[in-house]
């Protein structure tokens, strides 16, 4: 065996090491704390449930009323994710999907179902523009602008209603949320195997020191592919849900994969980062910080068409306190409200985690009191993990010793 043959299995054996070690880094309970406080809590409300003779709290009924309920707060987890990514936050989500809910109950008897949704959503689009302009533009600080919006969105609802709950005769939007779709097992059963196939594949390309170490987008594949072959086999029909279930899969899916490997979505996390090391860099750091408002805004109006889908009827409170929910989602899930750093998957499971603790404590009938303090105490603890962690991290780096760079290794070592 020649040298150069082995100098090569001993680089690819030291790269799977190192990238074995980057993935076990991932599930460290600063970094994967979201997922271990999901299993967790669903563990004891599983043995409450049984303790208390109460039906399986896994029932597929149940888990598809949680999803139900959580899929609009979780889109808007999503974009939230987005804006907090960008350095910002926008506080006035909750309101825009008010009042597009409004506005599309309002007209769409008189102007059609097409333009009573082109107009909620155009909506949507001139309240997080004007949000973006104030805030980047002008200079105007993002929790008073958006506050400001908040505020006086919530009170042209108040206008365009009139003080009193709205309902409309076309039964146009609630398609939206009655329409259900499902997927054959047999079809779950290829995502799941598609998904390990991908894993096994970033696998073997550790083996080359010129790959990116393995990370939590590869735990995540794991995860993902084995639950879905869980679900194909024990439990198909979990692959039957509404439409807006579906909307907040594919939405997570598709921006989660948009930030990790589009070159959009990483130069939004080096705006956030840093906006004047991203401006040097030639990123125009102007667009990725109002882009964000923009998507959110469009994100809300489609969230209250959704809303009034579901109910076919809004009410001038419509929604409230929902802004605060989101931020608490993506809080749970590790995003940093000073940008740079966030995961909407997360964010995701930020949202599972407080509709799970919602719809746990009305299983188990304890009041409503309960349920404020303990999601408090649970968002409280979240933030002091992470902050801790983060702390952590950076003494680690400050007592670390200065070492030299070694020259990467080709990628083919011919």
């Amino acid at each position: 065996m020649s040298a150069d043959t082995l100098d090569d299995k001993q680089v690819g054996t030291l790269s799977v090491v190192g990238t074995l070690r980057s993935a076990r880094q991932s599930l460290r309970p600063q970094r994967a704390g979201v997922v271990y406080a999901l299993v967790l809590l669903v563990v004891i409300l599983v043995a409450a449930t049984t303790v208390m003779g109460l039906p399986s709290y896994l029932s597929s009924t149940n888990i598809s009323n949680i999803l139900g309920q959580l899929s609009p707060v979780a889109i808007l987890a999503v974009f939230m994710t987005v804006v907090l990514i960008s350095g910002n936050f926008d506080l006035s989500v909750a309101s825009v999907a008010a009042l597009a809910a409004a506005l599309a109950l309002k007209t769409i008897d008189t102007i059609g179902t097409v333009p009573a949704i082109l107009l909620a959503l155009a909506v949507g689009a001139v309240v997080g523009t004007a949000n973006a302009i104030l805030v980047q533009k002008i200079g105007v600080n993002a929790f008073i602008v958006t506050l400001g919006a908040m505020t006086a969105v919530r009170g042209i609802v108040l206008i365009v209603l009139n003080g009193e709950s709205t309902t409309a005769k076309s039964q146009a939007l609630v398609q939206i949320d009655s329409v259900v779709f499902g997927l054959p097992w047999w079809i779950g059963v290829i995502l799941g195997l598609g998904l390990l196939a991908i894993a096994a594949s970033r696998f073997r390309q550790a083996r080359s020191a010129a790959a990116l170490p393995l990370d939590g987008f590869f735990v995540a594949l794991i995860i993902a592919g084995i639950l879905m072959l869980v679900v194909s086999f024990g439990a198909p029909e979990l692959l039957t849900q509404p439409l807006p279930v579906w909307i907040m899969v594919v939405v997570t899916v598709a921006v989660s994969l948009g930030l990790r490997f589009l070159v959009p979505g990483r130069k939004l996390y080096a705006v956030g980062s840093n906006p004047e090391a991203a401006r040097l860099a030639g990123i125009n750091v102007n667009f990725y910080k109002m882009a964000p408002f923009i998507l959110s805004g469009v994100a809300a109006a489609g969230v209250g068409l959704i809303y009034a889908g579901r109910f076919n009827s809004v009410d001038p409170n419509a929604l409230s306190g929902t802004e605060l929910t989101v931020i608490a989602a993506a809080i749970l899930g590790g995003t940093s409200l000073f940008g740079g750093a966030g995961y909407v998957g997360k964010s995701v499971l930020g949202t599972v985690i407080l509709f799970t603790l919602t719809n746990g404590f009305n299983m188990l009938n304890l009041g409503s009191n309960y349920q404020y303090v303990v999601q408090g105490v649970v968002l409280i603890a979240a933030s002091a993990v992470y902050t801790v962690a983060s702390r952590a991290r950076k003494r680690q780096k400050a007592a670390a010793p200065e070492t030299t760079t070694v020259p990467s290794v080709p990628a083919e070592v011919k």
